[in-house]
């Protein structure tokens, strides 16, 4: 045996079994395993809210610049890949990872003419072609092996030898190499059995799960979550809430038909209260609520806009009923250019955040904190899907991207409903009013670039009409009555620019902040007054902090408040500048359970310096699958 392994025949079979190693043997059983775990991790998205800026930004859609984040719907993701179509797309995924046959020896760029094994290579490729090498054309000849990849690497020898001889080509392989492979077969008889009982049982669990998948186009998956909420403070002569628990839990469909476009269809149901009057909602409690759809300050980032309450007509939505938060169809019709249009739409699933601390199951806690209000103008983030919005994307190269879109509340609606909903207030049962092109709509852009690889800057515009006296972002009491002083049912324009940045001066500490500006005008005639509001934040995100998967965040800022009025506009009573101040640390038990305890607390909340100090606590469990 010792002497046939010296022949330049022996050593060469070994030579050839370390060089098969990587496609014959292992390299297929673990592409089959990871193929058969492939929805399970993808399952484990964090940020089920499905951005069109992440769902866009993978390898399936170049057309759109990566946006680096922390999480991210996410989007930072393994489910952020676009649904194959073929049942083998997951292996045709990896052609990549496939090792070529060599033809010559002068291919493998680490062997060379004075290694002690060449010409035990160069005879193995002249005489039966069955040395393989790697992707970047090497060989790693030192590498170390195991009995069952040896065993591997002999078996797949043995088939070329049988194809040799079966093709009338006997005459090159020598009765000492076929003693030589007889006496290791036999030698490596158990491990051959085992091997084949490995690929055996890999193909079963392969047919077993082509038979039961959901769908060839389509890939589910969903996050719950699960929260206690406390709070003190708030308005004079109020009494603190109880403690609640609620729950907000998001299943998400995505279906590509092509391979380049994709459906999104999200299902939610939540259990938070408020209604057209915001009543059992812990700003209502408080007394930091406006007295319609429950706007305030003390809100936290996984709330809806609009709890149990539907805003196009304001009937009741009852707790934890069913409904479509998202239906949106995103597609590339030019080399830079991507479509995207739908009737369940929100402003921020179209532009990137920029800042690190969004996602409402896994980052900040507060509603002030994850995105610039200039993106939530108009409802466009009431979490429920509230417009009907069309819109492109537009990569003008890939560190400055430009998009825009048109939304409208009430698409659905033909006609404004002449009664009142509130008695005296001149507002209808359809606030926002109706139809495509009437009522409540906006206009909005955001111009995105990356001067460098560790700065994002984001700018933002949106032009806004509303058919009542609102602002529509749900970040204050003031947004119900923006111009303060002028009646409820007047309608307004709206101008609103602002900016957002974020620093990434290390690997794992970020500086992120952003300025809003929201310019309020009368748009009805019957009066002059215009109001301006103003929002400002800053924060540090930290990524891993003490332990792999654990980010955390501090943030403090000036929510929204009136700087500035003019005409029948009023600045109100006991005016004081508001603050924020937040903490959170979100712990990642493993890749789909986390707990982030945190809280806020509001500085003279609501601009009102009569209002206490204001502490909300949250303790939130995010389950993603």
């Amino acid at each position: 045996m010792a002497h046939l392994l010296a022949s330049a025949g022996g050593a060469g079979f070994l030579w050839l079994i370390c060089g098969l190693l990587p496609v014959q043997a292992l390299s297929n059983l673990n592409i089959a395993d990871e193929n058969l775990g492939s929805d399970r991790d993808n399952a484990s998205y964090t940020k089920t809210d499905y951005l069109i800026a992440d769902k866009l930004n993978t390898e399936d859609f170049p057309l759109i610049n990566k946006q680096e984040k922390s999480e991210d719907v996410g989007l930072q993701n393994p489910a952020n890949s676009l649904p194959q179509t073929t049942p083998n797309s997951a292996n045709s995924s990896r052609s990549s990872d496939r090792l070529a046959q060599v033809t010559s020896v002068s291919q493998l760029s680490d062997v060379q003419p004075t290694d002690w094994a060449f010409q035990a290579l160069q005879s193995l490729v002249e005489r039966y072609g069955c040395i393989a090498g790697y992707p970047n054309l090497t060989y790693r000849g030192n590498r170390a092996l195991t009995r069952y990849e040896f065993a591997a690497g002999l078996n797949a020898c043995l088939d070329r030898v049988n194809e040799l001889i079966a093709t009338a080509t006997g005459d090159l392989v020598t009765k000492e190499d076929l003693a030589t492979l007889q006496k290791l077969q036999e030698q490596f008889a158990a491990e051959l059995t085992t091997l084949r009982g490995r690929v055996d049982a890999v193909e079963a669990r392969t047919a077993e799960l082509e038979a039961n998948q959901f769908s060839t186009t389509t890939k589910l998956n969903g996050e719950a979550i699960i929260a206690a909420v406390g709070a003190t403070g708030g308005a004079p002569d109020t009494d603190d809430p109880n403690i609640i628990l609620v729950n907000r839990v998001r299943l998400n469909l995505t279906t590509s038909f092509t391979g380049k476009d994709l459906l999104i269809t999200g299902l939610q149901a939540y259990n938070f209260l408020g209604g057209a009057d915001g009543t059992g909602s812990v700003q209502e409690t408080l007394g930091l609520a406006s007295p319609l759809l429950s706007a305030s300050s003390a809100r936290t980032s996984f709330e809806p806009q609009f709890p149990g309450v539907n805003a196009r007509d304001l009937s009741a939505v009852g707790a934890n009923s069913l409904q479509v938060y998202k239906l949106l169809y995103i597609f590339p019709v030019a080399n830079k250019l991507t479509l995207f249009a739908g009737t369940a739409a929100e402003t921020s699933d179209a532009f990137p955040t920029i800042t690190p601390f969004y996602g409402e199951g896994q980052e900040s806690i507060s509603r002030f904190a994850s995105l610039n209000p200039v993106l939530r103008v108009s409802g466009g983030t009431s979490g429920t899907g509230l417009a009907s919005a069309a819109g492109f994307i537009f990569n003008i190269s890939p560190s400055l991207d430009f998009r825009a879109l048109y939304g409208n509340a009430n698409a659905n609606l033909p006609q404004k409903s002449p009664d009142e909903a509130v008695p005296g207030t001149g507002i209808s049962t359809t606030p926002l009013g109706a139809g495509l092109f009437g009522g409540s709509s906006v206009i909005a852009a955001q111009l995105t670039f990356k001067p460098s690889r560790d700065i994002d800057i984001g700018l933002n515009y949106a032009n806004s009409y509303h058919e009542i006296n609102i602002l529509g972002t749900g970040l204050i009491s003031s947004d119900i009555g923006a111009l303060g002083g002028v009646p409820a049912d007047t309608p307004v324009k709206l101008n609103s620019v602002g900016g957002t940045v974020t620093w990434r001066f290390s690997p794992k500490i970020a500086l992120s902040g952003y300025g809003a500006a929201l310019f309020v005008d009368d748009s009805s005639g019957a009066v002059d007054a215009s109001t301006t509001f103003t929002s400002w934040m800053v924060g540090v995100h930290f990524n891993d902090l003490f332990k792999s998967g654990n980010n955390a965040g501090i943030i403090f800022g000036q929510p929204l408040y009136r700087s500035d009025a003019s005409g029948a506009a009023e600045l109100g009573a006991n005016r004081a500048t508001p603050y924020h101040l937040e903490a959170y640390y979100r712990v990642k038990l493993n890749d789909n359970i986390s707990i982030t305890p945190g809280g806020f607390v509001l500085f003279n909340p609501e601009g009102d310096s009569t209002n206490e100090t204001t502490t909300v606590g949250v303790l939130r469990t995010t389950f993603t699958f």
